[in-house]
């Protein structure tokens, strides 16, 4: 943050690098405003010309600038007592301090909003030190403060007033609930601060709203200048006129009732000279709509948002202890962009439990369907215990390993938000596992009950075509859910390859099931129940699992609704008890 813009002795000085510039109490004045009523502190090292500066941003930037201006620090401070600190207060958008002088005289400086100081000042000193009643000028400075403002600078007055050193409390317990004088104020400067967007904002807040997150600006600026940060960043769009809906106070917006609020917050994009408690208002009125809302903040005074939040998200630079504690999560580098990892790994995991969700199911239905229908109509299961296990650590174990570990993708960012109430299984997962547990449990079952005709075993003994039979059932269900693992990656893209090479975990796992899968089959079969194929054998096997990935992208043609499978059935039997009801 940097001073760029100046309004002082009644003109506009851009920009102000020395206090020869302005006359001598003007700017005696000035300097003296800037280096006590500060919780900043500016220190110079020995044999550096660099100096060294700390505070808040707004704070560093003023400091740096008075520091342009010929201030030095510890001598000025030296030269004055500060008797009373009012702190900066987010409420009243100011914060002052008293002075004592050596010569007795009490100096009160102010600083803050720039339209709440100007509102509170009744005259300013002109390029000649003279004190100029404000009057008129009062409408010339306000128009200075919009055009800093319309620039997307933050705005921010220092003035000062004198004080009679009779009614200055003497007790220390007076003293420390004495309230500064903040009438008839003495107008210094008009500062305005530029913040520029940290490059690629405009781009991450486009990304988040194709994404279906909705970003709102909720800051203690002017409103003007709020706004204009907001187009700068892209929050606003620059159509003028349906601008003016999305754009509020924060004294205007705590005034509404709570129904009102409710009713218009979803409809703000920005909000200005707001407190901390507006933004725990707006919150509040959010999730009243039934919207998920994540917060960021670095102050203390973002704790209750941040905690009231669905997320909190706090600043790890700039923010403070108090909002790190009240928020879910910490951005390390200050970053916006940041957000959007967050938002893109957060799906990124929701996305792969559906994944491993919908390939367990396909294995499981398919094979509780295999091993009933087998065992009712013949006496005895295609899959034994042993091969049991071994599909189970494929689904359980290898399976989850090579789906949850699917790094996150750009694709994540052009979907719509999952609602609070959406089901874990959705349409599309249905329609993909119904397709795969159908083909599966059929092609096990045909093989199961006419596998050895359709396999020309019939001229081999009946024990040893019965073993090569269950083989091949065996190893062709195996190898139809490793084939089916491609697919359950993208449930619904078509291309379920894309991005398969990068992802060197799964296809390590995938190549690893294929040799232990060719292991047990040809070394282990005392073990597992299973004889040596031969390479046509491995083929038919190869092409039933084959067959998996044709069929899944014909099923993602056919469309599915975007209600519920459990709403929609529920409402069609509602609908059918209605009318039974009816007819008797």
């Amino acid at each position: 943050m940097t001073v760029v813009s100046t309004f002082i002795g009644g003109q506009k000085i851009d920009p102000l690098v020395s206090k020869s510039e302005l006359p001598l109490m003007l700017s005696t004045l000035l300097i003296e405003g800037i280096a006590q009523n500060t919780n900043g502190s500016v220190f110079v090292p020995e044999g550096v010309e660099d100096v060294e500066v700390s505070g808040s941003p707004t704070e560093m930037a003023i400091l740096i600038w008075g520091v342009k201006l010929g201030m030095n620090f510890a001598t000025v401070r030296s030269e004055s007592t500060v008797i009373h600190v009012f702190p900066f207060n987010s409420e009243k958008k100011r914060g002052g301090a008293a002075l004592r002088l050596p010569d007795s005289q009490v100096h009160i400086h102010w600083k803050g909003a720039a339209e709440i100081i100007l509102a509170l000042c009744t005259g300013y000193i002109d390029a000649n030190d003279h004190i100029v009643p404000m009057d008129e000028d009062k409408s010339f400075f306000k128009q200075a403060i919009d055009d800093m403002a319309a620039g997307s600078l933050r705005c921010v007055a220092i003035a000062y007033r004198s004080y009679e050193i009779e009614k200055v409390p003497v007790d220390e317990e007076q003293l420390t609930q004495w309230a500064l004088p903040e009438d008839d104020l003495i107008l210094l400067a008009i500062i305005g601060l530029k913040d520029p967007c940290r490059p690629g904002v405009k781009e991450v807040v486009q990304l988040c709203q194709n994404a279906g997150v909705k970003v709102r600006m909720v800051t203690g600026d002017n409103l003007q200048t709020a706004k204009a940060i907001a187009l700068e960043c892209g929050i606003l769009s620059s159509d003028e006129n349906a601008m003016e809906p999305y754009l509020i106070e924060g004294r205007v917006f705590r005034r509404y009732s709570e129904e009102e609020r409710k009713a218009i917050a979803e409809d703000i994009l920005v909000m200005g000279r707001s407190s901390p408690n507006d933004k725990l208002l707006l919150v509040q009125a959010l999730k009243k709509r039934k919207h998920v809302v994540a917060v960021t903040g670095d102050g203390t005074n973002d704790a209750s948002a941040l905690h009231e939040a669905d997320v909190g998200l706090s600043m790890g630079i700039q923010g403070t202890e108090v909002a790190k504690e009240s928020s879910d999560i910490v951005i390390l580098d200050d970053n916006f962009a940041s957000v959007v990892k967050v938002v893109q790994w957060g799906r990124s995991v929701y996305a792969n439990i559906q994944k491993f969700i919908q390939f367990q199911l396909s294995v499981n239905v398919a094979t509780i369907i295999i091993n009933i229908v087998a065992a009712i109509f013949s006496g005895e299961v295609p899959l034994n215990t042993v091969q049991l296990l071994w599909v189970n650590l494929i689904m359980d174990t290898l399976g989850a390993l090579a789906l949850a570990t699917e790094p996150p993708t750009d694709h994540l960012m052009h979907k719509p938000p999952v609602g609070r109430r959406a089901p874990l299984i959705t349409n599309i997962m249905w329609r993909n596992l119904l397709i795969q547990t159908i083909y599966q449990a059929s092609v096990v079952l045909v093989l199961a009950f006419r596998g050895r005709s359709l396999l020309g075993l019939q001229h081999q003994s009946a024990e040893h075509a019965n073993k090569v039979n269950h083989t091949i059932m065996f190893n062709a269900f195996v190898l139809c859910q490793i084939f089916n693992e491609f697919n359950a990656r993208k449930p619904d893209e078509k291309n379920i390859f894309k991005g398969v090479t990068k992802n060197h975990l799964f296809m390590g796992i995938v190549a690893v099931e294929i040799i232990l899968q060719f292991i047990i089959v040809e070394f282990n079969g005392k073990f597992t129940s299973t004889v040596g194929l031969n390479w046509k054998q491995w083929l038919i096997s190869v092409a039933i699992g084959f067959m998996s990935w044709p069929l899944a992208f014909v099923g993602k043609l056919i469309p599915v609704p975007e209600t519920p499978l459990l709403k929609f059935f529920s409402r069609r039997f509602r609908g059918l008890r209605n009318y039974l009801r009816t007819i008797c």
